[in-house]
């Protein structure tokens, strides 16, 4: 079976894409990662996939007087690639459907929360304040309505009296780390 190329979208450190990265490379997994692409010069991933040997590229989204002119841009360099899909993971940018478009329905997304409750930012602090009791993450297709496309699979972790937003963030990024590769490996196989 030839593996799906996957390119990954991220801003920061990129945790979720080392482990993106991991699964690729395990025998057997449907998709490999080729290459990943940050808005951010600065983002901690970039250098760390550069340092293991995938190909990455930096577009800043502040070299671009829109959002439509980032997107399409960002759009070019991903159809260059040959890419059968795209996952976001940690991607902080609201999207246009410039570029949701072209990559309907072969662009994934992990949220840090248990979708469709608390779209958006600062999903653990808000769950916290609401005295919520169970809390997760979500990974879903990317649509041009935010974090609102079909949902592929979610995990779930309780909300532990006395948790703080950074206590509960940690144990919900373990299980996107399991969770994310498992959901792209089964869109892999799906395309």
């Amino acid at each position: 079976m030839k593996k799906k190329r996957v390119g990954v979208l991220i801003s920061g450190t990129g945790s979720n894409m080392k482990a993106l990265v991991a699964a690729g490379r395990a025998e057997g997994s449907p998709f490999e990662i080729c290459c990943v692409v940050s808005n951010k010069p600065d983002a901690g991933g970039i250098a760390w996939a550069r340092e293991n040997g995938i190909a990455t590229h930096v577009i800043s989204h502040k070299d671009y007087a829109t959002r439509e002119e980032f997107d399409a841009a960002l759009n070019l360099y991903l159809k260059s690639q040959n890419l059968d899909l795209i996952a976001c993971a940690g991607f902080m940018r609201i999207m246009t459907p410039t570029l949701i478009s072209p990559w309907q329905g072969r662009m994934v997304n992990i949220h840090p929360s248990l979708l469709p409750n608390y779209k958006g930012l600062h999903t653990h602090e808000r769950v916290i304040a609401d005295g919520g009791t169970s809390h997760g993450c979500t990974v879903h297709y990317v649509t041009t309505e935010l974090d609102d496309g079909p949902i592929i699979a979610q995990a779930f972790v309780p909300v532990l009296p006395g948790d703080s937003p950074d206590l509960l963030a940690a144990r919900v990024l373990v299980e996107e780390h399991k969770l994310y590769p498992e959901a792209l490996a089964k869109v892999a196989r799906e395309i």
